[in-house]
């Protein structure tokens, strides 16, 4: 990735770091749901499928 003149490359990394741990804050806060969703798609493939 090219440099753009006047960013710290410590701050893009504290960055990177905060948006990674948001993200796997939401997804580890997601995982209950997912057994809810896979149910849901089952049942809806199955009613739509002849």
């Amino acid at each position: 990735m090219a440099r753009v003149g006047g960013r710290s490359i410590g701050m893009s990394w504290v960055a990177g770091v905060i948006c990674t741990v948001i993200i796997g804050g939401l997804l580890w806060l997601s995982l209950p749901m997912m057994p809810v969703l896979a149910q849901f798609f089952g049942d809806a493939l199955r009613s739509a499928l002849p």
